[in-house]
């Protein structure tokens, strides 16, 4: 296997990392990684408070330049969670930017990116630890079902996925990556951080995904969540001058939610791009993307990554969606049971999905198993279908789409509405989804909010939902 980061080790004539005004050519970016990876040798496991800032990257490039496992922190977590992490993970200390406060209780180093650059000495700097099997991260999972879980992620799982992705996509050392997404979870690091910095480009974090900023940065593939599209193509619609710029883009990706078909158009119409959807999880990395080559087809998340197997489980169409491949997790940190349960006994994992496949071979999914998959009157219903018919009314912003128990049906259908603008009819919006589903589909009650609770990655927490 070779380095997970080899632009390190020969670092070319460009700029790495641009967080705002602040930037780092990669051989500044190896000095500083290399000095700070001297400190952090000989070290089991540190954590890094993961701001959006240019100094968590560098403290990610230094652990893993040092062969030290680490532990990306959510500054948002909150004061029960952060308890958990440390407790959990033992990490020997943390790494943060300066000057910003860190409430754990731990051995702080700051990360220093103001450096003297030595080019032959960053050239000639450490050499990474290269042993697959190596643990490379512990990323902890949102915890929707109980105290989070750190997921361990080797650095043959990244390289592999990593690889696989730039397969996919087409993405090369000349492409300049711009996001701006949180930097302690799979997007922002591994595809948003440790992706470009494997490939030999440039990311750009840009702070906030804005058509100016987003216009002004030159990138050339893009990575977003789906509230983070939507909100960019209001701004869009109202500056066709940015909207051209942006069209000059090699690729927009979109991912860690489904992309409604509503925006996926408004998009297409605003800058003649057609945004490609992937799908994964902390646990298997990214399982499939739409192809830089192919036509995206809305509603589903693409074929398999080459190397990464996907099946559907069961006698019906539509079923649990299980993946084996080479960027899976060793398993759940200190959680033998917990490993054990989500996995097969010929190494499937279980991604509590719902999906079926499209004709063309790409898997379309339907919701989660826990909170998706609905069964009302003898059948089985995937939320998201619903929420996607809903979404194509003009007067709903965004919705969610749940089953509550009922006497007669065992589920009924209740969907939760954002609505855009003053609210529509709930019997228009009934009635709106049979005309587009089939009948046994509609909701039987339409509930507005102002807004869906969301986690820190943009995900409807469905289970903070009113059941009553």
């Amino acid at each position: 296997m070779t380095a997970l980061l080899p632009a390190l080790l020969d670092p070319p004539d460009r700029v790495a990392l641009r967080f705002g005004a602040t930037e780092l050519t990669y051989a500044q970016l190896a000095s500083a990684a290399g000095a700070l990876a001297g400190e952090l040798r000989g070290r089991t496991r540190v954590a890094v408070y993961a701001t959006p800032s240019i100094h968590t990257a560098v403290g990610i490039a230094a652990a893993l330049l040092a062969g030290v496992t680490t532990v990306p922190l959510n500054p948002k977590l909150g004061e029960r969670e952060r308890a958990h992490v440390v407790a959990d993970a033992e990490p020997e200390l943390v790494l943060a930017a300066p000057g910003v406060d860190v409430p754990y209780d731990l051995p702080r180093v700051d990360v220093d990116v103001d450096v003297d650059v030595d080019i032959d000495a960053a050239a000639s700097g450490p050499v990474p630890r290269d042993e697959p099997t190596a643990p490379a991260l512990v990323v902890y999972t949102s915890g929707t079902t109980g105290p989070p879980k750190g997921a361990v992620l080797s650095r043959g799982a990244v390289a592999a996925n990593l690889d696989a992705l730039a397969q996919a996509w087409e993405w090369t050392a000349d492409d300049l990556l711009a996001h701006a997404l949180p930097l302690f979870h799979v997007h922002g690091l591994v595809l948003g951080v440790l992706g470009p910095l494997r490939r030999g480009g440039t990311l750009h974090h840009l702070g906030t995904l804005d058509a100016t900023t987003l216009a002004a940065s030159g990138a050339t593939l893009v990575f977003g969540v789906p509230t983070q599209y939507h909100r960019l193509v209001d701004q869009l619609e109202a500056d066709p001058a940015a909207a051209a710029t942006i069209g000059r883009t090699r690729l927009l990706v979109s991912g860690s939610a489904a992309l409604t078909a509503v925006d996926h158009e408004r998009i297409r119409k605003a800058t003649g791009l057609a945004v490609r959807e992937r799908y994964g999880m902390t646990e298997t990395l990214i399982i499939t993307a739409a192809r830089a080559g192919d036509e995206p087809e809305p509603g589903t998340v693409g074929r398999p990554l080459d190397g990464t197997d996907v099946r559907i489980t069961g006698d019906e169409e539509m079923g649990p969606v299980e993946v084996r491949g080479p960027a899976l997790f060793d398993g759940y940190l200190n959680r033998p049971d917990a490993t054990s349960a989500a996995r097969t006994d010929d190494g499937w994992f279980a991604t509590g999905d719902i999906g079926r496949w499209t004709a063309s071979g790409a898997l379309a999914l339907v919701g989660r198993s826990a909170t998706d998959l609905i069964k009302s009157g003898g059948y089985k219903i995937g939320a998201g279908e619903i929420e996607n018919a809903l979404l194509e009314h003009a007067g709903v912003a965004e919705a969610a789409v749940v089953g509550v128990p009922d006497e007669d049906l065992g589920e009924r259908i209740v969907a939760f509405v954002v609505p855009s603008g003053e609210a529509p009819g709930e019997r228009e919006l009934i009635d709106h989804v049979a005309a587009l589903l089939a009948p046994h589909k509609r909701p039987r009650a339409v509930r507005f909010t102002d807004a869906l609770p969301r986690n820190d990655m943009g995900k409807v927490v469905k289970s903070r939902l009113p059941k009553g």
